[in-house]
């Protein structure tokens, strides 16, 4: 069934030059980019995409993070696309995922952890409408 799913790709990943890296992986899998922007969020911003973890303890450095510097944010399209971005994009913690996913193979951290996919297909839907309202 095909899907839609949102990713991030954080300031860690645009800092260290990673973007074409990290996209080729999806594209080898055989996802679709639908659309895909370059750009700075600010603190307003990432509340919305974040809602969930507003107030939480750990929040504040993640906000601070998100908009530390330009992301790229997109759209991709395929056959389980939830479920295919998440196994590329390994565990949270880059210090625990497996070698030969994203993180796994280029992150070092829980929090600066290069990559952002929806969890599950409702969490998509409601992403892509903050990030991409036109689709």
């Amino acid at each position: 069934m095909s899907q839609r799913t949102l990713v991030l790709l954080k300031p860690d990943a645009v800092r260290r030059g990673l973007v074409g890296t990290i996209l080729s992986r999806y594209e080898a899998k055989g996802l679709t980019i639908v659309a895909m922007e370059h750009r700075t969020i600010d603190a307003a911003f990432a509340d919305r995409h974040y809602a969930e973890h507003v107030g939480k303890g750990f929040y504040a450095g993640l906000r601070d993070f998100v908009t530390s510097g330009p992301m790229v944010s997109l759209v991709l399209e395929g056959d389980e696309a939830v479920e295919i971005v998440r196994a590329l994009n390994g565990a949270t913690d880059g210090r625990k995922a497996a070698p030969g996913t994203i993180r796994g193979d280029h992150s070092i951290s829980n929090q600066q952890n290069l990559v952002h996919g929806s969890d599950s297909p409702e969490s998509a839907e409601r992403e892509i409408a903050i990030w991409f309202p036109g689709l």
